[in-house]
């Protein structure tokens, strides 16, 4: 059994939360680099440009990336063999978000209650997912999510009938639909299967999958690849003025469902899709 202090958590995370606001991750800078030679509108290519000279200030500069420094979501794969001591895990991920979003004077966009709007001054509460594996380590994934895009997500609940094609035209549409407000070109995480939850969990973590990465099921990896293809025909385009590059990828994350169900989830992401891990 290999004991963690829950103290180190709260520092890894603090972190984290610096380093995904100030710097674009090395796969998503490669995508863009690629978007911008590829992009065939003049306009196009000037707005990914102005992107990636943005993205230069702010790992310069040491300053936020966007002034949305969205709300965090954390992922956490706990080895099975790990003891956490010195406190509660929650509170020490909450207190490593409260010190990230302190100390790096980023933005605080949490409010205590959806409806009586009061911000809690800290961007807490996280938005914490565990879960347990195999070893004695501990992986953590923080992934800030402004809500420019998160407000353009959708769910669908396909029935069996609507198969392959549906799915394509599902996620074709919600990114239609989003269009210049989800601050194109935007990544696309996909989940199918399991219940309304889990298919929403499973986009939402489609989108720390490195840009470069397929899925490994060759039959995913070209439904991701038809995907990217349909939208960039759409001619939305970089800011949603046009163009061929209106996202950079699209990653599918699927769960065994019911024999009566086809949830499909599209958790869209913009430009940035920030992301930053560590091991414990």
């Amino acid at each position: 059994m290999r004991e963690i202090d829950v103290g180190e958590i709260t520092d890894r995370i603090a972190e984290l939360c610096m380093d995904a606001n100030y710097r674009l991750s090395p796969d998503m800078q490669k995508a863009l680099a690629q978007a911008r030679q590829d992009e065939q509108s003049g306009l196009g290519r000037q707005i990914l440009e102005k992107l990636e000279d943005n993205l230069k200030i702010a790992d310069a500069e040491k300053i936020p990336i966007c002034q949305d420094t969205g709300m965090a979501v954390i992922f956490m794969e706990i080895g099975q063999d790990v003891h956490l001591t010195g406190g509660d895990l929650t509170e020490a991920v909450n207190a490593g978000v409260r010190k990230g979003y302190k100390e790096g004077y980023l933005r605080k966009s949490v409010v205590r209650d959806p409806l009586r709007r009061t911000n809690t001054g800290d961007n807490t509460p996280a938005v914490l997912h565990v879960t347990i594996v195999p070893g004695d380590r501990v992986k953590i994934t923080v992934a800030p999510k402004g809500f420019g895009s998160e407000n353009k997500s959708r769910v669908f609940m396909l029935t069996p009938a609507d198969g392959e094609e549906g799915v394509k035209r599902a996620v074709v549409q919600a990114v239609k639909d989003a269009g210049p407000n989800a601050c194109p070109p935007m990544v696309v995480g996909v989940g199918i299967g399991g219940t309304l939850e889990k298919c929403c969990l499973l986009a939402k973590r489609a989108l720390t999958v490195p840009a470069d990465c397929q899925a490994a099921d060759p039959f995913y990896a070209d439904m991701e690849k038809e995907i990217l293809e349909r939208i960039n025909r759409t001619g939305i385009g970089p800011a949603g003025l046009g163009g061929t590059e209106t996202a950079l990828a699209v990653h599918i994350l699927t769960y065994p469902t019911h024999i009566a169900g086809l949830p499909v989830a599209v958790n869209i992401c913009c430009h940035v899709d920030r992301h930053a891990e560590c091991e414990l």
